[in-house]
């Protein structure tokens, strides 16, 4: 029996009443694409509203953060040679001009520097010496001290190092004593001893390399500066293996004939090659600019004298500098009343 045609199934619709408000014109047929793209399965409907509300905040917080940034300019380079910072002639301390938090460091660098760092006291201080009734005293502090009074001497010690020309930590070991000496609440001294065994006399005539006399002498390279006045800017340390030689350099101009006999004497000092028994060895002096040529150094040096040895006060010839300065060597002399005081060096430890 042959198969009807598909068409014989469906029955034509029956015609309706015509609705003139629309239109009779035929509609076009018309194809409709779908696309969607997989989500993923480990992702939250939720966490992924969160992120584009988040996205959207930070979007307007930009936009009001641009709107307040401020452009205005600050600094104008115009060639000159500390744009970006600035030296102090007195502390040495860089620093960028204008910057607020720069000028505040170097406002309190500046006047630790050259007033002293403030000190308010401690309740066990060891005073070793007293000077008038202005509360002006010697304090001695060792390394069995508070970790409180080891603080403080620290930051005395690290402004010594960079006026002094030491690497840092080079200065301070557990068997020196320290000697602070306090003025006006502030620390406006500090000598660093240490313990010794021998030390060797200078030669007064240090500008030469053979004395009068014939006696051997022999070079001490200045490895550990006494006390070194004289801005770090104009020395210049050369390092051979173990040692380093320092190298003073003295501005010339118009130098009195008094002033040039020092220039001839300020380079490296000559002492004789015997060793001499010693016990205590002062590392470095140091005063700070404002009390400068008050006598504080020496004031320091007797404090030490009477009680680096509990037992006894040395004597000046038991004592020894390190290899001074050309300000360290006028101290030594002044000190010693003779230009053959004792130095020593490491060997002599």
């Amino acid at each position: 029996m042959p198969q009807s045609k598909i068409s014989a199934f469906f029955k034509p619709s029956h015609p309706k009443t015509r609705d003139t408000s629309r239109s009779t014109s035929p509609i076009p047929p018309s194809e409709i694409s779908v696309t969607y793209k997989r989500r993923n399965p480990e992702s939250d409907p939720k966490s992924d509203d969160e992120g584009l509300k988040k996205n959207k905040k930070l979007a307007n917080a930009g936009k009001t953060l641009n709107k307040n940034k401020s452009l205005a300019q600050y600094h104008l380079e115009l060639g000159q040679s500390d744009f970006l910072l600035h030296s102090c002639s007195v502390c040495g301390l860089m620093y960028a001009q204008g910057d607020e938090g720069d000028e505040k460091v170097h406002r309190t660098f500046h006047k630790n520097y050259y007033e002293g760092i403030q000190f308010k006291g401690w309740g066990n201080e060891r005073v070793v010496a007293t000077f008038s009734d202005n509360g002006d005293r010697v304090v001695l502090v060792v390394d069995s001290n508070s970790s409180t009074q080891k603080n403080k001497v620290k930051q005395v010690i690290e402004m010594m190092e960079k006026e002094l020309g030491f690497n840092e930590g080079q200065l301070l070991h557990k068997l020196c004593k320290v000697y602070l000496f306090i003025s006006s609440h502030r620390i406006v001294g500090c000598l660093v001893a240490e313990p010794i065994r021998t030390a060797h006399k200078v030669i007064s005539s240090s500008s030469s390399r053979d004395s009068n006399d014939g006696t051997s002498t022999k070079l001490l390279p200045t490895d550990l500066p006494a006390n070194g006045m004289e801005s770090r800017k104009a020395n210049a340390t050369l390092q051979f293996g173990q040692f380093n030689f320092k190298r003073e350099i003295i501005r010339r101009g118009n130098l009195s004939d008094k002033a040039k006999v020092e220039q001839w004497e300020t380079g490296a000092i000559l002492c004789e090659e015997e060793a001499m028994p010693a016990l205590c060895g002062f590392r470095a002096i140091w005063v700070v600019p404002s009390n400068r040529r008050k006598g504080i150094a020496s004031k320091l040096i007797d404090a030490a004298r009477k009680s680096f040895c509990t037992a006894q006060m040395l004597e000046v010839s038991e004592c020894a500098f390190s290899s001074p300065t050309s300000a360290g060597k006028a101290l030594a002399c002044s000190y010693s009343k003779t230009s053959s005081f004792m130095v020593y060096k490491e060997e002599d430890l």
